[in-house]
């Protein structure tokens, strides 16, 4: 059964989302992103190089090269696991498309009003596919 953990109230989806990366990458985890938003997925990229003087996270589109020795891939198109392990961070507004295939889905929904409402429907979509759901409040 995939577990899907969403942290709520990010004051910015996309640099919460790089120090999730790191602190997994850290932990020695093997992490797909997915957005289907390629230009979006192009300045999460940029942001992974520069969030944080002293922080190195490698990383690597899923269709580098590299991809197989790299633990953090990019991708825009249906993930795939890297691995037996691997997780998924998803920051698309939809719920990725073979989502069943990762064990563990990690969600990071900030405090616009809008993206709290596209969670909502994407914890539907989980909750009727039997997923094991976790709701965090960040900062707290």
């Amino acid at each position: 059964m995939t577990r899907v953990d969403f942290a709520f109230g990010a004051p910015d989806r996309l640099r919460m989302a790089c120090e999730v990366v790191r602190k997994h990458y850290e932990a020695g985890r093997q992490v797909v992103v997915y957005l289907s938003d390629a230009r979006l997925l192009a300045r999460f990229d940029r942001l992974l190089w520069g969030f944080e003087s002293t922080a190195f996270v490698p990383h690597v589109g899923a269709e580098d090269p590299l991809a197989a020795s790299t633990p953090i891939l990019l991708t825009s198109a249906a993930p795939v696991p890297a691995g037996e392990q691997s997780w998924l961070l998803n920051l698309d507004a939809q719920c990725p498309p073979g989502f069943e295939q990762f064990p563990r889905i990690l969600e990071i929904v900030s405090e616009q009003e809008a993206d709290r409402t596209q969670a909502r429907e994407r914890w539907r979509v989980y909750q009727t596919q039997g997923c094991q759901l976790h709701a965090h409040k960040l900062g707290t």
